[in-house]
């Protein structure tokens, strides 16, 4: 991560200042966005030890937006996303990373109730078919209360947040290289994570009105994450190699050489995984319907099974890359 400043700014420098593009790419996975949160704030800490203040101290200021170029999360990696580069902490700073895991103490119970007793498998079921797992209001309060009213413009450094528009049958990506050409996509960060944590089964369906130069305009969104990136890593990487297609003089080198795969450094951060648990077999799934794989001992397997292949074939295209010397760390943070 070098390049960086230890400076405090409201934007980063660009990363033609550097010898590395940083990436940070958050996974979604509801809850277990507390695993990420874990991993983040020791991440943090050792950067702030490694960049000492102007008394040779532990630099406290510094906030893990201060040492990437793009952070990009969808689903609850969104919201982790916006909370580490939202200027809506003490002093106009981001939370620090270690904030995370106590969102996710307080508000956690709160939007992911739990039902009991002995015939709560049936309430469950019935909630499975008459709509959304969860209501989604203290997910929706949670996020406004935390990130108020600041825009994807107003992050301190880039960000990229996948959605899916269930209107388009399309994915929505809200990236801040984007604003310019399309200023539709500059809406509250509170409206893009609300709308990139509406996953199928579990929070409604989410939509928010934006008023562009022409008009109202009505986006409606859907994070349908399974289908859209529930992994960001590749969404990242497409977004900033765009911009290196287009000569975007953010990634010119000084000495103006050509670009290389060698300036890549992506983390990748996982939330855990459930394949070691082998609950599903294609002997019980041959005799499902539609009931069954929507609900099943508490799980949702259609879900289930579009997630861990969404994050399957995103490391497989990235192994690509790879190869072609990019530098990856990925953390799956495995339960």
């Amino acid at each position: 991560m070098e390049g960086r400043t230890s400076s405090i700014s409201s934007k980063i420098q660009t990363p033609k200042y550097g010898e590395l593009i940083t990436i940070l790419s958050v996974d979604g996975g509801g809850i277990r966005g507390i695993i990420s949160g874990v991993i983040l704030a020791y991440l943090e800490s050792q950067l702030q030890d490694l960049d000492k203040d102007e008394n040779g101290n532990k630099n406290e200021n510094m906030r893990l937006a201060d040492y990437f170029d793009v952070i990009a999360g969808t689903s609850t990696g969104g919201l982790i996303t916006a909370m580490l580069t939202a200027p809506v902490g003490e002093n106009g700073r981001p939370y620090p990373a270690k904030d995370i895991v106590r969102f996710y103490k307080e508000n956690g119970p709160k939007i992911f109730p739990q039902t009991s007793g002995c015939l709560s498998w049936i309430v469950d079921l019935w909630k499975a078919l008459k709509g959304s797992k969860y209501d989604g209001k203290n997910l929706h309060k949670a996020i406004q209360d935390t990130l108020k009213e600041t825009r994807l413009q107003d992050t301190v450094t880039n960000v990229v947040i996948p959605t899916f528009d269930i209107k388009k049958l399309q994915p929505t990506i809200f990236s801040s290289y984007q604003i310019e050409s399309n200023p539709v996509l500059d809406a509250k960060l509170s409206d893009i994570c609300i709308g990139t944590s509406a996953a199928p089964t579990y929070f409604p369906a989410y939509y928010f009105i934006k008023e562009d130069e022409h008009g109202t305009t009505e986006n409606s969104i859907s994070s349908m994450v399974v289908l859209a990136a529930n992994n960001p890593t590749l969404v990242a990487i497409s977004e900033v190699m765009k911009q290196i297609t287009k000569k975007n003089s953010d990634f010119l080198s000084t000495d103006d050489l050509p670009f290389n795969y060698d300036r890549f450094l992506v983390i990748s951060i996982g939330t855990g995984t459930k394949k070691r648990e082998e609950k599903y077999d294609a002997k019980m799934a041959s005799k499902w319907g539609v009931i069954s794989w929507l609900y099943w001992k508490k799980s949702t397997p259609l879900i289930d099974c579009y997630q861990e292949s969404s994050l399957d074939m995103v490391d497989y295209h990235i192994s690509v890359i790879s190869m072609l010397s990019t530098v990856m760390i990925s953390i799956s943070g495995s339960m």
